[in-house]
């Protein structure tokens, strides 16, 4: 099993991200790198979740990765989290550009890659830098909505949204997602977003215009591609095409069986654990 973290150096810091600072880790080459990397992390996935992988882009490829979580969230809740006001689309918005800014003051000659893995690259189209990105590189990241998802997924999909975890986050003033077996605590307005844009057939383009922006026209500057995978029930490939259509036509669509890889089962998470790491150069090839 592939374990780079002893070889590659990391520095820990927080950057500013308009009203908050983000705490975040890079991953740091041993040479100065060509290309660096922003990755965005999944809904409730903490920052420390990808560092494996992290190390693999530093130690292996040169590439510097920039690892954070969202505000609000893990090492970057800074109060209770009970009232928070922070929403998806603020980590879209506010978030995911701040720590672009972050590594392009740090590698201003550097090719800049974005990894969105899930919400991490769903929100890219409606981004004002998008068309700054030299590549994008969308990891199980689709426009889902409830309909998308195969029984009997479907049916533990729909209690998420409509049985034990409103009635919580109602009562609770956040999501308490560890309580729940969801593995992290959310902002309640993170909940509510992501619940609407989840079970709506047309995912979050209702709110381009009030809630976010308007989609760049400009789109990403350099390569798109979207990775989709076969035992995803999560995101199924089709919400992930969907996806790809708001991207453009320069978005190219890669659909991945486990068994392509000698693997039992990578689903929506599992792509960015060690134990899957024979996935990753597709990722990036």
């Amino acid at each position: 099993m592939l374990d780079f973290s002893q070889a590659v150096a990391t520095e820990d810091f927080r950057f500013p991200a308009g009203d908050v600072e983000l705490s975040a880790r890079l991953y740091v080459p041993q040479t100065a790198p060509e290309t660096v990397v922003v990755l965005n992390s999944a809904t409730g996935v903490p920052r420390a979740y990808y560092q494996h992988f992290a190390s693999w882009l530093a130690a292996a490829h040169g590439i510097a990765c920039l690892t954070y979580d969202y505000r609000d969230f893990e090492t970057s809740l800074q109060g209770p989290l009970r009232g928070s006001k922070v929403t998806m689309a603020d980590w879209a918005v506010l978030d995911m550009p701040s720590a672009r800014a972050e590594m392009r003051r740090r590698y201003p000659q550097a090719k800049l890659w974005v990894i969105g893995h899930s919400v991490g690259g769903m929100l890219g189209p409606v981004q004002p830098d998008i068309d700054r990105v030299d590549r994008m590189i969308c990891v199980s990241a689709g426009m889902v909505s409830l309909a998308d998802h195969p029984w009997p997924y479907r049916a533990m999909a729909a209690l998420f949204w409509f049985g034990h975890a409103p009635l919580a986050a109602r009562v609770m003033g956040y999501l308490p997602g560890k309580a729940l077996g969801f593995g992290a605590d959310l902002p309640a307005p993170v909940y509510w977003q992501w619940r609407k844009w989840c079970t709506s057939p047309r995912s979050y383009l209702a709110d381009i215009g009030t809630d976010l922006p308007v989609l760049n026209p400009a789109g990403v500057g350099g390569q798109i591609d979207l990775f989709a995978f076969a035992d995803d029930q999560m995101v199924p490939a089709q919400a992930v095409w969907r996806l790809a259509e708001l991207y453009g036509p320069k978005a190219q669509r890669h659909l991945v069986a486990p068994q392509d890889h000698g693997l039992a089962e990578i689903g929506h998470i599992g792509v960015f654990a060690r134990r899957n790491a024979a996935v990753w150069p597709r990722l990036i090839a």
